[in-house]
């Protein structure tokens, strides 16, 4: 019999709630209702729960670690589980806990239930998604009656503890030696059911509404980011925490710039003098114009830096950058002066340029 420790995982000084939390991973991952058909599943989910029957009780833990059981560190006498099964966790009693958020379950009035998350759109420009601006949501949600304020009874009545599970807010189903727990059938997991409904939202307990929030937009932020606002979505059942309401921004686009990662990119225009000889050109940027270097020689697609001029970063700080895209512009006609010029320049700018490709390829040849 293999060691109940090594069996939950766990070492031998694991405290009660290590035990307990290993047992409940590996009461999930092994039950036989998520195993159907395999018997070594349910083998091994008999190993786990008769290790937990031991290792969760103090009296029986101290016997088996003297060396009292089978499968004890000491050997020499004979365990028999059957005597322990009253003691066993079920797994009901694991799905008990998880139904059970923010300290309800059974006993606790029914189950506490967190709230649906929620979502909406915002659509900006993009000065502000660049800026940063706030703006307003309207949301459709559940909020409690304003008649029953939420018990879903009519007013001068309450509701009344569930006969079906007793208020606990679970019903188990038994399957031999195991059992499963489900949200009670009758009551829906509250605890409690209503035999005289609140006119106004029939037993509900909540009505539907339209919120309306300030939302607080950061600047930086890019197409589909999601913002939460943390309890602002559906309220929760039993007395559960509400859940959130996620805002995702929908930026227009810009007529200049395009978002490329933390960084904006611009095309930028340039005469065949310009790209030639070099100079001083105007660009604009976020917050007006600047002026940047063009090198002399400068190539169709080259591309320039202005470091920091970009949008905010979101996470770590500080800016993106700004890349120019240089854009050669060849004209389509010339003016009779415009082809003089190109003439002139013609007879000063001799030689061939593709003079050398051509050698190569004829000794290639």
């Amino acid at each position: 019999m293999a060691d109940f420790y090594d069996t939950l995982g766990v070492k031998k000084g694991a405290s009660d709630e290590e035990v307990k939390k290993s047992y409940r991973r590996l009461a999930r991952k092994w039950h036989p209702d998520a195993n159907a058909g395999d018997p070594q599943a349910e083998e091994r989910f008999k190993e786990v729960q008769e290790a937990y029957s031991v290792l969760s009780d103090a009296d029986k833990r101290r016997q088996y670690d003297a060396g009292g059981m089978r499968g004890g560190p000491g050997g020499g006498f004979r365990f028999d589980p059957s005597s322990f099964r009253s003691g066993m966790g079920s797994f009901g009693d694991i799905i008990s806990d998880l139904f059970a958020r923010g300290g309800g379950g059974p006993g606790a009035g029914g189950i506490r239930t967190a709230g649906r998350d929620l979502e909406t759109e915002v659509r900006i420009s993009f000065a502000q998604a660049m800026s940063g601006t706030d703006v307003s949501v309207n949301v459709p949600t559940e909020a409690p009656c304003q008649t029953c304020h939420g018990t879903g009874a009519k007013p001068g009545t309450s509701p009344v503890t569930c006969p079906h599970c007793g208020g606990r807010g679970i019903e188990t189903e038994g399957q031999g030696m195991f059992s499963m727990a489900q949200p009670c059938s009758m009551c829906g997991g509250r605890g409690q059911v209503v035999e005289d409904a609140c006119p106004t939202c029939h037993g509900s307990g909540f009505t539907h509404q339209t919120k309306r929030y300030r939302v607080k937009i950061p600047a930086g932020v890019r197409e589909g980011s999601r913002i939460r606002l943390a309890g602002k979505g559906e309220p929760g059942i039993g007395g559960g925490p509400g859940g959130d309401l996620y805002v995702v921004t929908r930026v227009l686009p810009s007529p200049v710039f395009r978002r490329k990662g933390d960084h904006l990119e611009v095309d930028v225009p340039l005469t065949i003098v310009e790209a030639t000889r070099g100079g001083t050109i105007e660009v604009p940027t976020l917050g007006g114009t600047k002026k940047i270097r063009v090198p002399a020689g400068t190539s169709h697609g080259n591309v320039q830096r202005l470091r920091g001029e970009g949008p905010a970063r979101l996470s770590g700080g500080g800016r993106g950058d700004i890349h120019y895209r240089f854009a050669i512009q060849i004209p389509g006609s010339l003016t009779q002066e415009q082809q003089e010029a190109m003439d002139e320049l013609s007879k000063v700018m001799n030689g061939n340029p593709r003079a050398e490709l051509l050698d190569r390829a004829r000794k290639e040849a």
